[in-house]
């Protein structure tokens, strides 16, 4: 028995330890079950082996995990185990998913889940509240109109997509001002939220708003519900005589201004179109008062544009938007007419011209129902307005002259001369300035009857072809060219120089010749010699004292010397004219008394002269040569007379190359057309040189830039007694016989058989004398 008792001892170890042995020899992920190794299923009784939001799945021998719907874990694995993940995450499926509820409609996110609602103005089409994209619900608009009362009383509701918006109607109105609105009600009438709505009238109700029944004196101008004022018409009663063509038509407008401020009745009457007719009989006087030419003084300057300011202001609430043209002005108005002042910024522009500023400008603070403004430019009214700069400051030798049209901005803004916000007007010049000043100016009335005043204006930006101009206040406004004395160049001062000393020599032989050769002498030879003794004096006077501007006094006296010298030549060149036409056109004896030669020659400059040194002495010498200064005009005391004298011996000219033509018709039969015409070339060479008509290239001198012609200038002025020497000395067969015989007679000295010979030709030496006393033109 005990055997038995210890053998069963001894199996019983034995099964254990060898149970114990193949538990200790399974795999992870597996358990021993009896006498084998079996798969642990983890997922069954640990849930922390996934996490919160997670499925676990078991494997043979392990296990993975997967996120519920709606959740992913962070890295972006779609099988993990917790060992190796963060646990997942709700996915934020508005984010992620674009237009994931579709137009309209707004995404809501929910824990591993969303929902979407509809925006506000818009209903599902299942008429829940919830949805998802799997439902194919869509949101459609709400027509809130329909459906809620939500206007009120006097006003209309109006449906838009998502939404509406309230109008109130006609003459009503929130106590705001607003007419629209979404809920914040309610409509009132115009007439009783404002009582001063229509000024000094009576606002009424009217089918379509309101109406303005004006008191006596007082006018809306035809439109109902503009507010009534009293038009302005005291300045029709002081218009300046001598502008009579504007009379006529002020006096229409004075006749119908009273009326508007009259009867009520009568008031009604005026309509926008009197207004634009009106406009239209003032543009046209305008047309009548220009046309008659430059205006002679800056008051009767300031007399039509204040006149055009204050007919523009008159008639601006009855313009409609338009554009006005005649031959000497460009009108363009824009008018507003509301209860409410406009808002915000208009461009207004002419031709040459453009304006840019605000409808608060043209307002105001007194707003009273409309707003105009005009932009009116003048086409020519720049050669009225070029001398009144005394106001603005320059620098030395510099001048200014206008470089655009004249422009008169006006609004129904009373006060503009001080303006909250500034005005921008762009100016296209009338010359392309390159590297020159431009100014921006106004037309100040107030400055000694009228000038030019740069206060409140100032350049914003300029180019060749146009300069941007701000300003504080209204008025009328132009552009200024500064301009220079024609700067040193040293060709011009070599040519100058050269073909001064080749003159005086040329000069100088001619005056020893029109004076000591007896054979040549006669009334056209003496304008030849005085001709001669100024430019001689005048050239030599310039080589030697043109730059000498150490000494004031000094300079002004050559400067001054200058002035009459040349005007001298220019007078003798006039007396040259005058003598030809005498012998060509009337043919009769044409010696002039000397005196009388002497009084047009050298009395005429010297009276010029005088003249000009009482009116402005400080006008001779500038800071770099001793000459005319620009400033102030000063320049046409000698370019004016200049002028006259051009154009007098243009005249006499042409009479005489048409007279010398016919002539020419009527000599030697024998003469070829070729000798008739090289006769005729020769001739009217002569005359144009003697003339002086060269000197009209002086006259573009005022533009600084005008290089050719400063080279023209120079050429034909510096060398000018070369061409009288060769047209009157060289190219005169008898003056070329006396050169001849004079230098023949300095060479070879005469023998006693040729006495015969020469007593001959001093017989016909008096002959050809005693032609040229008798007028004859024998060039």
């Amino acid at each position: 028995m005990r055997r038995a008792y210890l053998l069963f001892l001894g199996l019983l170890l034995s099964l254990t330890t060898k149970a114990v042995t193949q538990n200790q020899n399974c795999s992870a992920g597996f358990i021993i079950y009896g006498t084998r190794c079996q798969d642990d299923d983890e997922c069954e009784s640990k849930e922390a082996y996934c996490g919160k939001n997670a499925l676990c799945h078991n494997t043979i021998g392990s296990y993975y995990c997967q996120c519920e719907k709606g959740y992913k874990e962070p890295s972006g694995k779609v099988n993990f185990t917790l060992e190796n993940s963060r646990g997942c995450k709700d996915i934020n499926e508005c984010l992620e998913i674009t237009d994931i509820c579709g137009r309209n409609s707004k995404c809501n996110n929910a824990p591993g889940s969303y929902f979407c609602t509809c925006k506000d103005g818009f209903v599902s089409s299942n008429r829940e509240k919830k949805s998802n994209s799997s439902q194919g619900v869509t949101c459609d608009d709400r027509n809130e109109c329909m459906e809620f009362d939500i206007c009120g009383q006097h006003a209309k509701c109006n449906n838009t997509i998502g939404g509406h918006y309230c109008t109130c109607d006609p003459g009503y109105r929130l106590q705001s001002g607003q007419t629209t609105f979404n809920d914040s009600g309610p409509c009132e009438h115009v007439c009783t939220i404002d009582e001063s709505l229509c000024g000094e009238g009576v606002c009424n109700k009217s089918e379509d708003g309101h109406e303005c029944v004006c008191k006596e004196g007082f006018t809306n101008y035809g439109f109902k519900t503009m507010k009534c004022t009293k038009p302005n018409c005291g300045f029709l009663l002081q218009l300046d005589p001598k502008v009579h063509q504007l009379v006529p038509v002020m006096e229409e407008l004075r006749s119908s201004c009273e009326k508007l401020s009259g009867d009520p009745v009568m008031s009604k009457r005026v309509s926008q179109v009197d207004g634009n007719t009106q406009l239209e009989r003032f543009l046209n006087a305008l047309d009548e008062l220009l046309s008659a030419g430059p205006l002679s003084s800056n008051k009767k300057v300031t007399t039509v544009l204040e006149t055009t300011e204050n007919v523009l202001k008159l008639l601006g609430p009855q313009l409609s938007n338009t554009t006005t043209r005649s031959v000497h002005t460009e009108v363009n108005t824009l008018v507003r007419r509301d209860d409410a002042p406009p808002h915000g910024p208009f461009i207004l522009s002419t031709c040459d011209t453009q304006l840019e500023s605000h409808w608060e400008t043209a307002a105001g603070d007194s707003y009273m129902g409309f707003a105009a403004v005009s932009l009116l430019s003048f086409n020519s009214l720049e050669n009225s307005v070029n001398n009144y700069f005394d106001q603005i400051k320059t620098q030395e030798d510099e001048t200014l002259k206008i470089n655009s049209k004249v422009v008169t901005a006006v609004v129904t803004n009373p006060d503009t001369a001080q303006l909250k916000k500034q005005i921008i007007l762009t100016f296209s010049h009338l010359q392309q300035p390159s590297d020159r000043n431009q100014t921006c100016v106004f037309w100040d009335s107030s400055l000694d009857g009228g000038a030019w005043s740069t206060k409140g204006c100032s350049v914003v930006s300029s180019n060749a072809n146009h300069t941007v101009c701000s300003c504080t206040h209204l008025s009328s406004f132009a552009v200024l060219m500064a301009l220079h004395e024609v700067e040193d160049v040293f060709e011009l001062k070599l040519i100058t120089w050269v073909g001064l000393s080749l003159s005086l020599i040329c000069l100088l032989i001619c005056i020893l010749t029109f004076r000591f050769v007896r054979s040549i002498q006669s009334t056209r030879t003496t304008i030849h010699l005085h001709l001669c003794i100024s430019l001689f004096i005048a050239n030599l006077i310039f080589l030697a004292g043109i730059t000498q501007t150490q000494n004031e006094v000094g300079c002004a006296f050559v400067a001054g010397l200058l002035h009459f010298f040349f005007l001298a030549a220019l007078c003798w060149m006039c007396l040259e004219g005058v003598q030809l036409f005498n012998m060509v056109v009337l043919v009769f004896n044409t010696t002039v008394r000397p005196l009388y030669l002497m009084l047009g020659g050298y009395g005429i400059p010297a009276l010029i002269v005088i003249i000009s040194a009482s009116i402005n002495a400080r006008g001779y010498g500038t800071k770099h040569h001793c000459w005319l200064n620009l400033k102030g005009g000063f320049i046409w005391s000698f370019f004016g007379p200049v002028c006259v004298i051009i154009v007098v011996n243009v005249f006499f000219f042409l009479i005489t190359v048409w007279k010398l033509a016919e002539k020419f018709s009527f000599l030697n039969q024998d003469l070829s057309k070729l000798q008739k015409i090289k006769s005729f070339t020769v001739t009217a060479i002569a005359q144009l040189c003697v003339l002086g008509t060269m000197w009209i290239f002086g006259c573009f001198q005022f533009e600084g830039g005008s290089l050719v012609m400063s080279y023209l200038f120079t050429i034909f002025n510096s060398l000018q007694g070369v061409l009288v020497f060769v047209m009157h000395c060289l190219l005169s067969k008898q003056v070329r016989e006396e050169y001849a015989r004079t230098l023949t007679s300095l060479c070879v000295p005469q023998k006693k058989k040729y006495s015969e010979f020469s007593t001959n030709q001093s017989s016909k030496s008096q002959a050809s004398r005693s032609v040229h006393h008798t007028g004859e033109s024998n060039i």
